[in-house]
């Protein structure tokens, strides 16, 4: 199988796609239609300004048919994760990783992120919504097979049985009624006691299933050279073919019984994805294969990070912050600080609208006495800020103004309760290891109102990730 690393919103041509996919033009057509279908691929027409984009715009999107040869358009992933399809195992990593062609310990950490932000939407949906129904997602269901195995073990059966004397529990019931007793002194003693035993069926059928079906998952990753990238250990704990078990009607006849009689939650839902397995009988390798693992919103999960980390307080109720001085009794204790930022009122209706602005998050910090009323907008853009050089692939100027508006918002509040300190930040991700202080982003008519301008910080995705996936929080101070 061919295994290539590609970057998000980096911008390709049909002939680049050829070489990296080793497919002929013709061959990379249908590739590229069904990417498209998918989602993953977007295309924007082939000119100087779009070739250095690392930001993809609605109206720059084309809709147009793939025709080989074409050399009018550029091709766009749009998406951070791992792709399968027609036997192309494409690795596609975030876009503000610019300086390595093939990060494999960044996209380790990345796929980590994407397993955390949202397990259900990768493990649990084996199907993929398309324009001509469901597609089986082969990947989702091997990960699954593999990373059940190692948190669970093997599917068992287990029996209770009645011993003799044994080791057991006493069977009181078994012992009063199927044994002799002599009484001495009015008491009764048994010669032989019945005890409980709790045994494992070894020989049980979807054991043995179980077995062949996790060995053959991880052969299937191994040859897509995804064991390593998802940071699993291969397995081999059988030498059977799935065949040995009967016919495949059969099997899925007997894993619908065992389905019926089970009621543990990890069982059934164990069942029902070698159920999966057996019922599409599928290769990574097959043409038509298609398969995914990842997220075309790497945005939402850059946000998520932020707000874990970071200690997002946008939710909590007003009681229970730390506040420089007692909550002013003209707030309600059981709101949020989501709830103070006002909402449209429209004197047609005499109502008010359901939105308003929210910000990525809010968190009040107490550094050494010191509370710090801190907003932060968390934006995933590459962006080029240079001294003497126009700003490129920056926030616009709605990302701007949001952000003043979200101070704006609070100020009552931050007055109320004497927090002095107010901070307003753009947070963009990185490559690098270190914060890279990048200034701060100025808008004079909102300046003149007595707000704070918006500081600007490249921050470690790595650090931040590293965070994440261990539950810690990152001291703010090392940002600002």
């Amino acid at each position: 199988m061919i295994s290539q690393y590609i970057r998000e919103q980096k911008r390709y041509t049909q002939k680049q796609l050829c070489q990296l996919l080793h497919l002929s033009e013709e061959r990379v057509i249908p590739v590229i239609r069904k990417l498209k279908e998918y989602g993953v691929l977007k295309t924007v027409t082939r000119s100087l300004p779009q070739k250095d984009l690392t930001l993809l715009n609605d109206q720059d999107v084309e809709i147009t048919s793939v025709e080989q040869g074409e050399n009018d358009y550029y091709y766009v992933f749009t998406f951070v994760g791992v792709l399968i399809i027609s036997g192309c195992v494409i690795k596609c990593y975030p876009k503000y990783i610019l300086s390595n062609h093939e990060p494999k310990h960044e996209l380790q950490q990345v796929l980590k992120v994407l397993e955390r932000y949202n397990t259900k939407e990768q493990v649990i949906h084996i199907s993929i919504n398309s324009d001509e129904g469901q597609s089986f997602n082969l990947l989702a269901v091997l990960l699954f097979l593999l990373n059940d195995y190692y948190e669970f073990g093997l599917y068992s059966n287990t029996e209770d049985i009645v011993e003799v004397n044994g080791n057991g529990e006493i069977h009181w019931e078994k012992t009063i009624n199927d044994s002799f007793a002599i009484f001495h002194n009015n008491r009764p003693y048994y010669g032989e006691l019945k005890t409980k035993k709790r045994v494992e069926d070894e020989y049980n059928y979807f054991k043995r299933l179980h077995e062949c079906i996790v060995t053959k998952a991880s052969r299937e990753l191994q040859k897509a050279d995804l064991l390593d990238l998802f940071e699993i250990n291969g397995v081999d704990i059988s030498d059977d073919e799935i065949d040995s078990f009967g016919e495949k009607d059969y099997i899925l006849y007997r894993l619908e019984n065992e389905l019926n009689v089970q009621f543990n939650t990890r069982k059934q839902i164990l069942l029902k994805t070698m159920y999966a397995y057996i019922a599409y009988d599928g290769d990574l390798r097959e043409l038509d294969c298609f398969s995914v693992f990842g997220t075309i919103s790497f945005n939402l999960v850059w946000e998520d990070v932020c707000s874990c980390v970071l200690n997002n307080q946008l939710n909590m109720r007003l009681k229970d912050l730390e506040l420089p001085v007692r909550l002013n009794e003209k707030y309600n204790a059981n709101d949020r600080l989501i709830d103070l930022i006002g909402k449209p009122f429209w004197t047609a209706t005499n109502k008010t609208a359901a939105d308003t602005l929210i910000p990525d998050l809010v968190t009040i910090n107490n550094n050494n006495g010191v509370h710090q009323f801190l907003i932060f907008d968390a934006k995933y853009y590459v962006a080029i800020l240079e001294e003497d050089r126009s700003p490129h692939g920056q926030p616009g100027i709605e990302s701007v103004t949001k952000q003043y508006l979200y101070q704006l918002a609070f100020m009552d509040f931050i007055n109320e309760h004497s927090i002095n300190n107010v901070t307003n930040c753009f947070l963009l991700p990185t490559e690098q290891s270190n914060v890279m202080d990048k200034g701060e982003v100025k808008l004079q008519m909102l300046h003149n109102l007595g707000l704070q301008n918006i500081l600007v910080r490249f921050v470690p995705a790595s650090m931040f990730y590293e965070h994440y996936l261990s539950g810690k929080k990152v001291n703010v101070n090392r940002i600002l």
